[in-house]
């Protein structure tokens, strides 16, 4: 896992082909587990649908994170969550104000272990993750972007059982 760290960490500091368009930062909890993630987005220059207020664009997210499972005997277990995944973005073509936004992703997720607590058990360190999110852009250049997500991770039926998580999430990102 720490090989695969280095290496994410060499690729996204490596040129301007990498430069960094935004970062974040997410907590959440579901299914008794807590959930903290770091995030950086490389925004998508491509825009579809932007004949009216509203336009889809999207962003590319890499992430990396820690899960505490709890179980009833009180009894931690942490988790390293590492993640690519493509963003679509439903946004006003001009943001203005409190510009609010739709977004919706499904990427892959790698995780250190496959226990997290007594109660729940992975049957593999790969797993899809999905979400969907609702929020708003702000500040003098819309830099600030607060919002909700839900997000399932789970293997996707590629081999059983596949018990799934769900989180519910507040992110908080700022845009450069």
């Amino acid at each position: 896992m720490k090989k695969i760290c280095v290496l994410i960490g060499a690729i996204l500091l490596n040129g301007n082909v990498w430069a960094i368009d935004g970062i974040s930062a997410e907590i959440g909890s579901g299914d008794k587990t807590n959930m903290a993630r770091i995030g950086a987005q490389w925004d998508w220059k491509k825009k579809w649908f932007t004949d009216g207020n509203w336009l889809v664009t999207g962003y590319w997210e890499a992430s990396a994170g820690r899960w505490n499972g709890q179980n009833n005997a009180g009894n931690n277990h942490n988790i390293t969550d590492i993640g690519f995944t493509p963003v679509f973005r439903l946004q006003q073509k001009n943001l203005s104000g409190l510009a609010p936004y739709l977004e919706a992703g499904v990427g892959v997720h790698l995780i250190s272990d496959i226990h997290i607590n007594a109660d729940r058990r992975f049957s593999t360190a790969f797993q899809f993750g999905d979400h969907l999110g609702t929020g708003l852009r702000f500040g003098d250049r819309k830099q600030f972007d607060l919002g909700y997500r839900f997000q399932h991770l789970s293997n996707g039926s590629i081999k059983h059982p596949n018990p799934g998580i769900n989180f519910s999430q507040i992110r908080l990102a700022y845009h450069f």
